[in-house]
C-alpha cells in the first residue's frame, strides 16, 4: 500500500512512490509551502474505464521488463513525443531521481490509472491536483512510454562533464552528423532527454507528457515536441501496412517483433557495448521530414512510383509480385534500365545496398499551414537501431534518392534508450552505479 505525503518539516521516509522534488512539481513552485503533509483523499485514483470519445481501447502494455514498451510492441495511432534539458542547477542526482520519479508515474500511466492515488480530484481541495484530469473515464488506451539520454546529457556542447557521468557516456551516443539536403533547425533537434508516448487515443499520449513534464519541473523542462498521428509502420505481422502523406505504403519490410534473430541482430544493443547499463536497450533517432504536399501531388503517377521503387495501389516492388514479394534489385527492362531506377527510394534504402537494416516507427504529421499557403506536413521519422551508424549508413545511401527533391529533413535528434526497468526498480539504475 502507498504511503501519504512526505510532511515537509521533517524527514522523508522510505515510499515506493514520487520524490519530494516529482511531488512538488505537480504542485508548482508556488505551493512549496503550503502544506504538503496534509492527506490525500480516499479516491482510488484510477482512469481506466469505458473508452472515450477519443478511440482508445483497454489494451494495456507493461512498463517493466527486459526490453523499455514501445519499440517492438504494436504501433499505436497516435504520438507525442518530446525532449528535455535538464536545468542548469541539476545534478547527477536529480538525474537520478527524475528517471526514478517518471518509472514511477510511467508504470501508472501505462495500466490507465493517475500519477498519484491521489489524482485529480482526491487530493487536498486547497492545493493543485496532483493529476491533471484530462485522461478521467479514459481507458489505458495501449499507452506506451519509451525514455531516451542525448549525448549533451553527459558532455555539454561546450564538451564539459556537466553532471560528473561523462564516463558513462556510450562511445556510440554522439550527434548525428549533417546529410545531404539537412536543412535542420536547432530549436526542435537534441536534447537531453526524450519521451516517446504512444497510444490509441490521442489525448491518452497528450496527458502522459504534460504530467511527466510537471513532475520534471525544476529539473527539466521541455526543448521541443511533435505531434504525430496515423502510424507509418508496422512492428507485428497481425498490422496491415499503413500509408504515409505521398500515398504510399510505408514501412513494407520493416523489422517485426517476431523476427527474434533481425532484433538481436539489429536492434538490441549487445554485450559488444563499453557501458554495461546500455546492453539489452537500443538507439533511437528522430528526423522531422517536412514533404512538399503540393509538388508532389502533381507529379505523374508512373513518376512516383518510380521515385519510390513500388506501385501506389498494392504497394508492390516495380520488380514484380504483390506488397511482400521481395525486391529484385537486379531485374532489368527491355530497354536494358533497372526495373526498380537506380534512384529509387526502395533501392538505396534496401538492406542489398546499405549492408544494414532499422526498425522503424514513424508518424504522420500535420502542423497547420506555412505562410505561403501549403500545408506544413510530413513524416515524423522514428527508428531503432544497435548502432546510430546503421542509420547513418542507411541515410548516406538517400543522398542519391530521386525523393529528395520533395522532401526536406528539418529536425535531427539521437538517444541512447536503456534497456526496460526491472519490477520494483526504475530506469538506467547502472548508469549512476
Amino acid at each position: 500500500m502507498e504511503q501519504e505525503r512526505p510532511d515537509p518539516a521533517g524527514p522523508e521516509a522510505p515510499r515506493p512512490g514520487l520524490s519530494r522534488r516529482g511531488l512538488l512539481g505537480l504542485l508548482g513552485a508556488g505551493a512549496a509551502g503550503a502544506g504538503l503533509g496534509v492527506a490525500g483523499g480516499a479516491l482510488a485514483g484510477a482512469i481506466g474505464g469505458t473508452p472515450g470519445d477519443g478511440g482508445g481501447s483497454a489494451r494495456s502494455f507493461p512498463f517493466h521488463g527486459p526490453h523499455q514498451a514501445g519499440i517492438t510492441t504494436p504501433v499505436q495511432d497516435h504520438l507525442h513525443f518530446a525532449a528535455f534539458d535538464l536545468t542548469r542547477s541539476a545534478t547527477a542526482d536529480d538525474l537520478r531521481e527524475l528517471l526514478a520519479d517518471w518509472s514511477y508515474a510511467a508504470a501508472r500511466l501505462v495500466q490507465g490509472l493517475e500519477v498519484t492515488p491521489e489524482g485529480a480530484v482526491g487530493g487536498p481541495p486547497l492545493l493543485p491536483p496532483d493529476d491533471t484530469g484530462e485522461a478521467q473515464g479514459l481507458p489505458a488506451s495501449g499507452l506506451t512510454l519509451t525514455f531516451g539520454l542525448g549525448p549533451t546529457l553527459f558532455r555539454g556542447e561546450d564538451g564539459a562533464d556537466r553532471l560528473g557521468l561523462a564516463h558513462r557516456q556510450p562511445a556510440l551516443l554522439e550527434p548525428l552528423p549533417l546529410f545531404a539536403f539537412d536543412l535542420i533547425e536547432k530549436g526542435i533537434s537534441g536534447g537531453d532527454l526524450c519521451i516517446q508516448a504512444c497510444a490509441d487515443d490521442p489525448q491518452v499520449a497528450v496527458h502522459a507528457i504534460r504530467n511527466l513534464s510537471r513532475i520534471a519541473f525544476g529539473r527539466a523542462r521541455i526543448r521541443w515536441a511533435q505531434l504525430g498521428f496515423g502510424r507509418t509502420s508496422t512492428t507485428t505481422r497481425a498490422q496491415a501496412t499503413p500509408r504515409n502523406l505521398f500515398g504510399f505504403k510505408d514501412g513494407t519490410a520493416n523489422i517485426l517483433a517476431e523476427d527474434a534473430a533481425a532484433l538481436e541482430e539489429f536492434v538490441w544493443v549487445g554485450e559488444e557495448s563499453d557501458q554495461a547499463w546500455m546492453r539489452g536497450g537500443s538507439y533511437l533517432v528522430t528526423r522531422k521530414i517536412r514533404m512538399t504536399i503540393e509538388n508532389w501531388d502533381r507529379v505523374r503517377l508512373q513518376e512516383q512510383d518510380e521515385i519510390i521503387g513500388r506501385d501506389k495501389g498494392e504497394g508492390a516492388p516495380l520488380s514484380g509480385g504483390g506488397e511482400f514479394a521481395p525486391v529484385d534489385l537486379a531485374l532489368r527492362s527491355t530497354t536494358g534500365g533497372y526495373v526498380i531506377p537506380e534512384d529509387s527510394h526502395v533501392r538505396l534504402a534496401h538492406p542489398g545496398t546499405t549492408g544494414t537494416r532499422i526498425l522503424r516507427r514513424g508518424y504522420n504529421y500535420v502542423d497547420g499551414s506555412t505562410g505561403i499557403g501549403q500545408l506544413d506536413a510530413g513524416l515524423f521519422f522514428i527508428s531503432y537501431q544497435r548502432s546510430p551508424a546503421q542509420f547513418a549508413a542507411i541515410q548516406g545511401s538517400l543522398a542519391g534518392d530521386a525523393m529528395n527533391e520533395y522532401i526536406r529533413h528539418i529536425s535531427s535528434a539521437v538517444f541512447a534508450v536503456p534497456p526496460g526497468a526491472p519490477e520494483g526498480g526504475s530506469l538506467a539504475e547502472g548508469l549512476f552505479g
